[in-house]
């Protein structure tokens, strides 16, 4: 009832608009964009990181592997999105350039922190400014410097450190079994036995490994692993 009435009063106009209860409204509703978006789940484990992500294209048509929503950044950090694939897309070039002007600039690796805080602060200025609107798209970042990290921004430019998170679809009772279900420690095979139990859990029916894509930072290397394959994962 409230958002409908702050639509007839205009406080929905702009990204830049204060409703009168404090809420930017083009904010929420870009952040129930996200959850319209396909599922994904990160893990820290013992030595390494996992991502796995619902690639959720079922048309026959469509090749699946360009439907893969895992792309690395650099040779120690893979990120995945939930909302506008577009919108990520630029974000994640973006994420790129600065990991690459880091290498140049410093000669040595980013962090994985230093490469989100960057990609938070574009998003966030998105939420101030006339004439944008904000990225549609919540985004989940593993990287090892180190130590093994996992990092989600959201829509309005904020960032935590995970030892596990989802985004996307039914992120929230994702959420809840993870927190019943993770321990620290988790070796990578078990790691992904629970990301595909949860997955299940929640899916049920729709439920097929066959629309999972798997990537796993580990010993400084990048593995990305899909369907089957991820039933035999050791």
């Amino acid at each position: 009832m409230d958002d409908i009435q702050h639509q007839q009063m205009g406080y929905d106009r702009a990204a830049t608009m204060f409703a009168p209860d404090g809420h930017i409204l083009q904010v929420e509703y870009a952040e129930k964009t996200i959850r319209l978006g396909s599922s994904s789940i990160g893990i820290v484990f013992d030595k390494g990181v996992l991502i796995l992500s619902d690639r959720r294209q079922r048309d026959i048509l469509v090749v699946e592997s360009s439907a893969n929503k895992i792309h690395e950044i650099d040779d120690h950090i893979i990120c995945v999105s939930a909302g506008i694939s577009s919108d990520a897309r630029v974000l994640i070039e973006k994420a790129r350039v600065i990991a690459q002007q880091h290498r140049v600039t410093y000669d040595s690796a980013p962090t994985t922190e230093a490469v989100v805080r960057e990609i938070s602060d574009i998003k966030q200025q998105f939420t101030q400014y006339g004439g944008a609107r904000p990225f549609g798209v919540s985004m989940m970042f593993a990287g090892i410097n180190g130590d093994e990290v996992l990092y989600t921004t959201d829509i309005t430019g904020n960032y935590l450190k995970y030892n596990a998170n989802a985004i996307g679809e039914n992120d929230e009772a994702i959420k809840t079994l993870l927190r019943e279900k993770y321990t620290k420690g988790l070796s990578k095979k078990k790691a992904v036995e629970l990301a595909l139990e949860i997955f299940k859990e929640v899916q049920r029916d729709n439920f097929s490994v066959e629309n999972f894509d798997a990537g796993i930072l580990e010993e400084g290397k990048i593995t990305k692993v899909s369907g089957r394959k991820l039933e035999d994962f050791d």
